[in-house]
């Protein structure tokens, strides 16, 4: 197989988790928090992870970008460039670790190290991140936001990246046999 083709294949493998990151984003959707029902659950991350780990970190970012900016616009367009900068960063975090880190260690100890070092930045980021964004995006100033960050934000944080780290190593080892055969 020549470099013309391989490019050819990565760029649809990029395509494709990039298409099933935006098509779990419309289908599942689930607000884990009673309390901040705005904050919704959605296995978006586990392609973009499975991109990452695989193809490396710029391929990962790429469908992180391509799957936030086609998210924008259509499932979260009432989010609008709020949304996409948050789902951007948090998942581009999450995202770039992992892929840096397994590119490293490229065995089963280096995705569980990438996933449990990704997910521990993901959510510190998102501290600060919720604290500028979501007193925007609320229309409320920083103290609503505050009151929310320990009973809300951190809690979703921590369940959106422990559930998406979880499924993404259960289903890593099956989904990369299958992809590496075409790369």
């Amino acid at each position: 197989m020549n470099i013309k083709t391989k490019k050819i294949i990565r760029m649809a493998i990029m395509a494709m988790l990039t298409a099933v990151s935006v098509v779990l984003i419309y289908v599942i959707r689930i607000p884990l928090i009673p309390s901040a029902p705005f904050l919704e659950y959605d296995p978006a991350d586990i392609p973009m992870l499975i991109a990452g780990a695989l193809l490396g970190p710029a391929e990962g970012i790429t469908v992180v970008f391509l799957a936030s900016l086609i998210q924008a616009f259509t499932v979260s367009a009432a989010s609008g460039w709020i949304g996409f900068l948050m789902h951007f960063i948090s998942s581009g975090a999450l995202v770039l670790i992992v892929s840096l880190i397994y590119k490293k260690i490229s065995s089963v100890k280096g995705l569980v190290i990438g996933l449990v070092a990704g997910s521990v930045v993901m959510i510190a980021l998102m501290i600060p991140l919720n604290f500028i964004f979501t007193g925007i995006f609320l229309n409320v100033g920083t103290k609503a936001v505050a009151q929310m960050i320990m009973p809300a934000i951190l809690p979703f944080n921590a369940l959106k990246a422990a559930i998406n780290s979880v499924i993404t190593f259960a289903i890593f080892i099956p989904c990369s046999k299958a992809i590496k055969k075409f790369i």
